[in-house]
């Protein structure tokens, strides 16, 4: 788009509202917000007073990006590196959310629940390669290297649910092993869905084991987006849009908070 495109650009925000008690991994320490000073708790001489909150966070609660130095396998993390060398109290010195530059770019949403002709996947259904292949054939889109490719399952429809949507009982929607090594073999540049972890949680497994993201992070190093809101493009028919992805650039950290913007011409 040229700098009039964009002026003139429909802007569809994907991220979920934060908030003290939302849904959220039982992983991760959670969100918290209190409003510190008041208006009148403080009164300047000519009468001005001023509010501010403080807010303790988690970097993997609400909508957010995973860096690669979230997941590790038998010690190492991307590129065959030993985690072990790479952390301290300091967080990470490579592969931190910090090192992911920010996306500007195509997104392409693979809308499962088009092809299933529901609003809302079952909890713990396991979305096949299958499905993604008619997903993707559905949107009229061809993936190239360094897309973003969003899964669609209508589950931040179950947002306001919140013992539901963590699924610790019933499960969540997601790709299965097989459909995320599908998924990376497109080389995009991220990954990202509407749950709290991405891919398949099946029905009382809780977040035991996470192949997935073992494939996208560790084997792959493709970063994955989580928690997003993706109700108004799944509503819209929307499966091809412009993206800006730019996480909170904390030095050495995990994961961090992040409002991804879909524009429309």
């Amino acid at each position: 788009m040229s700098v009039v495109d964009l002026a003139s650009a429909t802007v569809i925000d994907l991220a979920q509202p934060m908030r003290t008690g939302m849904p959220q991994s039982p992983n991760h320490p959670p969100f918290r917000m209190n409003l510190e000073r008041r208006h009148g708790d403080r009164i300047r001489a000519d009468g001005g007073s001023a509010a501010n909150e403080i807010i303790v966070t988690g970097g993997h609660v609400g909508t957010h990006v995973d860096a690669l130095a979230h997941v590790s396998q038998d010690g190492q993390v991307y590129g065959g590196l030993e985690a072990a060398s790479l952390q301290s109290d300091q967080g990470f010195s490579t592969l931190g959310i910090d090192t992911f530059e920010p996306f500007v770019g195509r997104g392409l949403l693979l809308d499962v629940t088009r092809v299933h002709g529901v609003d809302v996947l079952p909890a713990g259904y396991e979305i096949t390669v299958e499905d993604l292949e008619s997903a993707l054939a559905a949107g009229g889109a061809t993936p190239r290297p360094g897309d973003v490719l969003l899964v669609g399952t209508g589950w931040s429809r179950r947002w306001s649910e919140r013992e539901e949507f963590i699924g610790l009982r019933d499960g969540v929607p997601g790709p299965g092993r097989v459909a995320g090594e599908w998924l990376a073999a497109l080389r995009p540049r991220a990954v990202g869905a509407e749950t709290i972890a991405f891919e398949y949680i099946p029905a009382g497994k809780g977040h035991a084991t996470l192949p997935v993201h073992r494939t996208m992070l560790v084997d792959n190093g493709i970063n994955i987006i989580e928690t997003m809101r993706l109700v108004e493009l799944l509503d819209r028919g929307i499966t091809e849009f412009g993206l800006i992805l730019n996480p909170l650039p904390i030095m050495g950290a995990t994961g961090s908070p992040v409002r991804p913007l879909a524009l429309l011409p």
